[in-house]
């Protein structure tokens, strides 16, 4: 009996093309020969449309864009399970509503097994403010940041500027706390674009997070398991721009991936420990991308981890994973048994309390 797997993508985010991409993949990946794959589209404006099974893989996103149905359910759990229950949902979703713990706690409500990570550790590892607070917490490594709310930025902007200039020196890394894919990141070199860097990460998101700017080279590890998590080889991002902004990840190709990076056993040995660190104190399940900083002098800072990282065939964390011997349509594949497993652990928790 084939599975019955739901693929939910697009989404209300900044990063619904994004999202889209990786959808288009995973159908170009999938065994159709063991999954049946049902595809859930969600629409920018946050209407959820689901199409027929796929048979087969699609040519292009515009495969993936379904019109509004003829026959509109009355309910999205009619939607997604219809007459037969689904036996996991794939969710394919990048950025707010989608990786940041909101569509995770519909699916725990449905009792639907999902891959990936929980609703913990979606919304603290989606929030850069609270992710780096919880990773102090554990002694890991960071940069020097300062954040705030729009609110307090309106009310005293000249005493957050202060603060800044006072507590970091440029340049500085200006971000939307909630946003993944370099989505309105900018970088400040002086006074006056640090008030544009911050005006502009306010059009995405209502809390903003200032970096202190590190002279580093960016490394990464992408981890994969529940309980026993295991990290891949890594790699190195060497972009031709000022940073790894959304065109030198998605558009322009100007990006030089190393993979495996070349760095000492010593700080290989580091970066993989932090990474499991990181992944443990937020309580990660199914996927992680870690980021990290290594300076000149072998010290490594962790930058982020990515909860639902980008899943193209091109995109680092399925790269790492090819380099470490587990093929695109294989890590699809485990991370479907993780999902499954995750859920079986669940159902005799609640055996156990009934």
């Amino acid at each position: 009996m084939k599975k019955k797997l739901g693929i939910v993508y697009g989404g209300k985010s900044a990063e619904h093309e994004v999202s889209l991409s990786t959808a288009r993949a995973v159908t170009n990946a999938i065994d159709f020969e063991k999954y049946e794959v049902i595809p859930v589209y969600i629409t920018y404006e946050g209407e959820w449309r689901k199409g027929e099974p796929l048979l087969a893989p699609v040519n292009s996103i515009d495969e993936l864009r379904f019109k509004r149905e003829v026959d509109k359910p009355d309910c999205i759990d009619d939607l997604l399970n219809g007459n037969e229950k689904l036996d996991v949902i794939l969710p394919l979703l990048h950025g707010t509503n989608g990786e940041d713990g909101t569509v995770q706690g519909l699916f725990e409500v449905m009792n639907i097994p999902y891959a990936g990570n929980g609703v913990l550790a979606s919304s603290a590892g989606m929030d850069k403010v609270v992710m780096k607070q919880l990773f102090a917490h554990v002694g890991l490594k960071q940069v020097p940041y300062v954040h705030f709310i729009r609110s307090e930025w309106k009310k005293d902007q000249a005493r957050w500027i202060e603060k800044m200039e006072s507590e970091l020196t440029f340049p500085m890394f200006v971000k939307p706390a909630n946003l993944g894919s370099s989505v309105g990141i900018s970088k400040a070199v002086d006074h006056e674009s640090l008030i544009t860097a911050v005006d502009f990460a306010l059009k995405f998101d209502r809390k903003i997070i200032v970096e202190q700017g590190v002279t580093a080279r960016e490394v990464e590890v992408a981890v994969l398991g529940n309980d026993e998590p295991k990290c891949s080889v890594l790699g190195e991002i060497k972009p031709v721009a000022a940073f790894y902004d959304y065109e030198a990840k998605y558009q322009d190709g100007n990006t030089e991936l190393l993979i495996p990076a070349p760095v000492t056993n010593a700080v290989e040995t580091t970066l993989k420990e932090m990474a499991l660190r990181a992944f443990k104190v937020l309580d990660c399940s199914g996927l992680v991308r870690a980021d990290f900083f290594v300076t000149d002098q072998d010290e490594v800072l962790i930058n982020e981890v990515n909860t639902m990282p980008g899943f193209t065939p091109t995109s680092m964390f399925p790269l790492l994973w090819q380099h470490a011997g587990i093929t695109y349509p294989e890590l699809i594949n485990q991370l479907i048994e993780l999902a499954l497993e995750r859920h079986e652990e669940k159902k005799q928790i609640q055996y156990t309390m009934d």
